[in-house]
């Protein structure tokens, strides 16, 4: 067959796609920013428009593969939908987020991040830190990666899974630890008594267990005992976790919270 110029071109501009598709080019600029280097982690917060968060408070941003951002505003839990191309970047429907109330310096601060994430145009992820910038390029927001590792951690419980498709708060008076050895071994206090175990964890994935306690006996507050059991039953339930700012969440294979846990 013949080919004509204009075929001839057409050859060649397809072997010239497929050329730089091997090579990782990707339309927009080889310096393109790629939505794996957003998705998958949990970003903290350093700088909104040049400024450091408010003491105290913790924002964070977390971008799922299928296009979904969630995280929390400083008070409240925020939800919402974006898409990238390239370096561009873009919320692309309205942010919701919960209602509980808070001073009035951390609400002037929630409604100023959430109008800068609405605002973002382009983002550039490099070494660990991700900035989103307006349409003329200024610097909006500033996140750090957040680290998943567990060896070397301490943390105190807030709630627990009662194994009664329940979700339990620790009771009053009672303080449950837990600290995650550089050894592999889990270790804490159980509310009466001390417990240990093994656990591995390769974020997401932990597995803990099997757990071992002293064996004393408590009778205040009532019920302490029952929540120790309680407790380190659904800690050994946790497959899956993940550290966001100051908090820890385990959860079981089927995405329910085991635990949720605050870093001492």
């Amino acid at each position: 067959m013949r080919r004509t110029p204009a075929l001839v071109a057409i050859v060649a501009f397809v072997g010239l796609v497929a050329a730089s598709a091997a090579a990782g080019y990707e339309p927009g600029g080889a310096h393109a920013a790629q939505p794996s280097t957003l998705a998958g982690k949990v970003w903290v917060l350093t700088s909104l428009v040049g400024k450091p968060p408010l003491r105290a408070t913790e924002l964070t941003s977390e971008f799922t593969t299928g296009g979904k951002i969630s995280g929390s505003a400083g008070c409240n839990q925020y939800s919402g939908s974006y898409t990238v191309a390239g370096s561009s970047f873009r919320i692309s429907s309205p942010l919701a987020s919960t209602r509980k109330a808070c001073t009035r310096a951390v609400e002037l601060q929630e409604t100023g991040f959430l109008k800068a994430l609405a605002s973002a145009r382009s983002y550039s992820v490099s070494g660990g830190k991700l900035t989103l910038k307006s349409a003329s390029g200024k610097s909006l927001l500033t996140f750090k990666a957040q680290s998943q590792q567990l060896a070397g951690t301490s943390w105190t419980v807030s709630a627990y899974n009662n194994g009664k498709q329940g979700f339990e708060s620790v009771l009053a008076g009672t303080k449950l630890t837990a600290v995650f050895g550089k050894d592999g071994n889990l270790s804490g206090f159980g509310g009466c008594n001390n417990y240990s175990g093994p656990y591995k964890a390769t974020a997401p994935k932990v597995t803990i267990g099997p757990l071992a306690s002293t064996m004393m006996h408590c009778g205040e507050p009532a019920g302490v005992s029952d929540q120790e059991a309680r407790y380190l039953a659904a800690l050994q339930t946790a497959a899956t976790y993940r550290v966001e700012g100051t908090r820890l969440e385990l959860r079981t294979a089927a995405g329910a919270l085991a635990a949720e846990l605050k870093r001492k």
